[in-house]
């Protein structure tokens, strides 16, 4: 399979894709009900990754917390009023192992999966949760030294991160799975990276796991840097990532890792072997609505800016559609994923989906699709798999004022593309809740005395201009608030 340099990835729920299969041929579905149309679909829309969500072994343990924790259940139930028990599946990230969920088929129906995304050109990403395992996890009798334990004292004055567990040697006190500014997730246990053998097991576990996919999403991966680490538990640690990606790609040299982080640490977990990092800072200078920050956004490293994984939502944010107004949301879309790195969609997202469904769920409300905000991603993806967009040298442009006095310029951000075959684009928004005006300086120095077209591929403008004109003051952009163009210049 090709590996373009800009590819976009789809995320499943697995559970609730399933369940709601499960309903239409009346008996439980499992990953091989899951039609070949409906992976052609996905394959058409242009996508090179699919991550399912969810897919590892889970436990009793776990799945009964789920369904106990009052505030859970308060989340479960505004989302499902007719909340039913089996609703609750229990969390994807409490696993007991890393072999296929039961309810999901045999085994081997994941690789079987991998395979027939592989016919279609598609790769299989899937979980890897490095900070904590399940309460009923094989470990915790076998190896309850994995994990990080605690004292009578803190599990008196701390009992929402400590729990005492019953074990054939005794009882013991250990801490639940947690990072440093939230008390703990009461359906986890806490891994101690402090043990260089349980590092030997999780790289063993990462090598067993890289058999059954193409890549890994790794969960909350800043939680095991030796910095993060001695800060929540105060245990010193050894790096883990450079040696755990160093020994998978030993393996599978064209093996991919991304990883969930926040706090600044994108930069750092990349040195550390991650080929694409979360980068939540653009989503959430996006949610703010203000222009400047966004652009400055852009002027990171092209080195950090390829690895990054560009997104609107997930399984951990709110859907795009109940957090971004009509407009913005638009707008919002283009800067995320006109701009260089991974193009990350959730399922639900291309049809405006409201809800965001918990991970302890295996159902979803129905939900309405919004036919506007579908006809957009429709075109959206369309003109994403344009090789311009995918395997092309990205830059940001500067935007100037287009009269002396008129503050409007510093409201847009303009991007260019420029591929191999010579072919252009320019990406320009109006990120901005006021119409505005500036000229944008071109990059190219060869457009001369020809006239040029502009055709925006995500509208119906088409605009002539002189190349000369274009070269000594620019391109004039006049947008209302929100707007954008998508040009192909020709």
């Amino acid at each position: 399979m090709n590996r373009c340099l800009y590819p976009s990835l789809y995320q499943i729920n697995t559970r609730v894709w399933l369940n709601r299969l499960s309903r239409h041929i009346d008996r439980p579905a499992t990953l091989d009900d899951i039609t070949d149309t409906e992976l052609d679909e996905i394959a058409n829309l242009g996508f090179d990754w699919v991550y399912f969500l969810s897919v590892w072994q889970i436990g009793e343990a776990g799945r009964k917390v789920s369904r106990s924790n009052p505030q859970w259940l308060a989340e479960y139930r505004d989302l499902l009023p007719d909340l039913q028990e089996e609703d609750i599946c229990g969390s994807g990230f409490a696993i007991t192992s890393y072999t296929l969920n039961r309810s999901l088929g045999k085994p081997e129906a994941l690789a079987r999966l991998r395979d027939r995304l592989h016919r279609r050109g598609l790769k299989l990403m899937l979980d890897f949760v490095p900070n904590h395992t399940a309460p009923d996890h094989p470990w915790v009798w076998e190896h309850p030294e994995y994990y990080v334990s605690g004292t009578e004292e803190q599990l008196s004055q701390q009992p929402q991160n400590y729990i005492k567990v019953d074990l054939p040697q005794g009882s013991t006190i250990l801490a639940y799975g947690r990072d440093p500014y939230f008390d703990g997730w009461p359906d986890t246990l806490q891994l101690n990276y402090g043990n260089p053998a349980l590092q030997t097991a999780l790289i063993d576990e990462l090598s067993n796991i890289s058999q059954w996919c193409d890549g890994l999403r790794c969960d909350m991966a800043m939680l095991v840097l030796p910095e993060i680490f001695q800060r929540t538990w105060g245990i010193a640690i050894e790096p883990f990532w450079e040696k755990a990606t160093q020994k998978v790609r030993e393996q599978h040299p064209d093996f991919i890792f991304m990883a969930e982080v926040y706090w600044d640490l994108e930069w750092t977990l990349q040195q550390h072997g991650f080929d694409y990092t979360y980068d939540k800072r653009l989503y959430d200078r996006l949610r703010e609505h203000h222009s400047h920050p966004v652009r400055e956004h852009f002027w990171a490293d092209l080195d950090y800016q390829k690895k990054s994984a560009r997104f609107l939502e997930n399984h951990d944010e709110p859907r795009a559609a109940a957090t971004f107004p009509p407009g913005i949301h638009q707008a919002a879309a283009i800067l995320t994923y006109f701009c260089p790195g991974l193009r990350f969609f959730h399922q639900g997202q291309l049809q405006g989906w409201p809800k965001k469904i918990s991970v302890h769920l295996c159902r979803s409300p129905e939900q309405p699709t919004n036919a506007g905000l579908q006809e957009f991603y429709g075109k959206l993806l369309e003109v994403l798999r344009l090789s311009v967009f995918r395997d092309a040298d990205w830059q940001l442009l500067e935007c100037k004022p287009a009269w002396a006095g008129n503050w409007t310029w510093d409201c847009f951000i303009a991007l260019a593309w420029q591929g191999q075959d010579g072919k252009r684009a320019i990406v320009t928004v109006n990120y901005a809740p006021n119409q505005s005006q500036c000229y944008v300086k071109l990059p190219w120095s060869n457009l001369s005395d020809r006239v040029y077209q502009l055709k925006d591929l995500m509208g119906s403008a088409i605009y002539d201009r002189g190349g000369t004109d274009l070269l000594s003051t620019g391109l004039y952009l006049d947008l209302p608030a929100w707007g954008y163009h998508v040009f192909e210049l020709s």
